[in-house]
């Protein structure tokens, strides 16, 4: 294994970067690399977190983009085992014409194995199927003293736990097994419904939970008044071994082929596309559509993270469990609402009580809300004090896969598992995350 010269990586918001030493990780069998003095090492796998926390300025990365073998892939079972480099993509192009779909995907399927397990990523079916971590049953854990852990549920309960959700700070991840969910084709009938204001938009992403696999809202965070909260609810189903629809088009799709000077994102753009998208259609609709352009909407466009110039973006996604989740919410949007600082991506969520198996995993019971900002400097950051605040107040916590400037009180806050975790970090694993969020500063 050899270690590159410095060069500069940025996570996908483009807000964090910096200088570090890449090793190139090129077979599950080779040894931790060996790194030189004081230097930490942080697994990498395709660089989709948003903020800090794939990062590790100054110090080292170990990619394992070179780990993307099948190991086993049972079509009766629907069990797979594979490298922790094979993204998400992959796997859909082999287990899908099976009859087989991953039981979780998030928003994107570029994405690593490794790194969803690190992250402990969810989807729009998180009150059936909970978190990706849910769904792996055994994976291999190489730490950087050289030891290898074959790690499970039931076997090392609490490794496992500690690995999922656990931002790479444990070791490294080679290989991991995952159950797999049977489907009857890549279709899934799916409903879109208006909504006026956010009462109606929580109600009915609430009710679809008991009858629909999937559900996702779109939010017009610009909206107010009476407005304020309305949006898109979709729900959506697998269709039947009958049904058919429009295919995504073949190919990568529509590339932005470089950052333009300025965001083209701002207030008159966010405006006229947020209206447009509410209006664009029927207060009802049903149609049937391909699970890529369902999960993955913003795929078709690769390196839509430019369209936010060469400034980047931050996006703020916080989980709001409780009694009083509806009312922290409505008090986030109308703060959002009132800067004028609004999203063109804001997606609302319904969690269920399935519990993540992660120490540190994000999701729990209640709502979750993400959104993405220009980097607008002083303006922003004085609206992310204003919404930490709330979030705080409720209880609440926001995803280290999503961040880049959490105040270390508010994830120390928001992670009561903390200490438990400590246990098992290696002092040679860390991240630009980690060491932001807990100085005590």
């Amino acid at each position: 294994m050899q270690r590159g010269p410095p060069r500069i990586v940025s996570s996908w918001g483009n807000v964090a970067r910096g200088e570090h030493h890449v090793y190139g990780f090129r077979s599950r069998f080779e040894d931790f690399p060996d790194i030189p003095g004081e230097s930490t090492i942080l697994p990498f796998g395709n660089g989709r977190s948003y903020g800090d926390s794939c990062l590790n300025v100054g110090g080292a990365l170990l990619e394992t983009r070179f780990l993307d073998r099948f190991i086993r892939f049972d079509a009766d079972q629907g069990i797979l085992g594979c490298e922790a480099g094979v993204q998400l993509a992959d796997i859909l192009r082999v287990v899908v014409p099976a009859g087989w779909l991953p039981c979780v995907l998030p928003g994107t399927q570029y994405v690593t194995v490794g790194g969803a397990i690190a992250n402990d990523v969810h989807g729009k079916n998180h009150h059936r199927a909970g978190t990706f971590g849910c769904h792996v049953t055994r994976f291999e854990l190489l730490r950087p003293d050289g030891e290898r852990m074959s790690c499970s549920a039931q076997e090392t309960p609490d490794w496992f736990a500690a690995t999922i959700g656990g931002l790479g700070l444990t070791g490294l991840v080679t290989w991991a097994e995952m159950r797999l969910r049977r489907v009857a084709g890549p279709w899934l009938d799916v409903e879109s419904i208006r909504c006026a204001d956010l009462h109606e938009l929580l109600e009915l992403s609430m009710e679809s939970a008991k009858d629909f696999e999937y559900t996702v809202a779109w939010v017009d965070c610009l909206a107010q008044g009476r407005r304020l909260g309305r949006g898109i609810v979709q729900r959506a189903n697998h269709a039947g071994s009958g049904a058919t629809g429009r295919r995504p088009a073949a190919g990568a799709g529509f590339a932005v082929p470089f950052a333009p000077p300025v965001s083209v994102v701002n207030s008159a753009t966010l405006r006229l596309c947020n209206a447009g998208h509410y209006h664009r259609r029927a207060r009802r609709t049903r149609t049937v559509e391909h699970y890529q352009r369902f999960f993955f909407p913003l795929d078709g466009i690769r390196h839509w993270n430019r369209l936010y110039g060469p400034r980047g973006f931050h996006q703020y996604q916080c989980l709001i469990p409780g009694e009083s989740a509806a009312e922290s919410v409505r008090r986030l949007l109308g703060a959002i609402a009132a800067a004028g600082e609004g999203s063109l991506l804001a997606v609302l969520k319904c969690f269920g009580d399935r519990a993540s198996p992660g120490l540190l995993s994000f999701p729990r019971s209640g709502i979750t809300l993400a959104l993405d900002f220009p980097n607008r400097g002083a303006a922003l950051a004085a609206l992310f004090e204003r919404l930490d605040a709330i979030v705080a107040q409720s209880g609440g916590r926001l995803y280290p896969a999503k961040d880049a400037r959490m105040p270390g009180r508010l994830f120390r806050a928001g992670y009561p598992r903390l200490e438990e975790f400590l246990r098992f970090t290696h002092p040679r694993c860390s991240s630009s995350f980690w060491r932001r969020v807990m100085a005590r500063a």
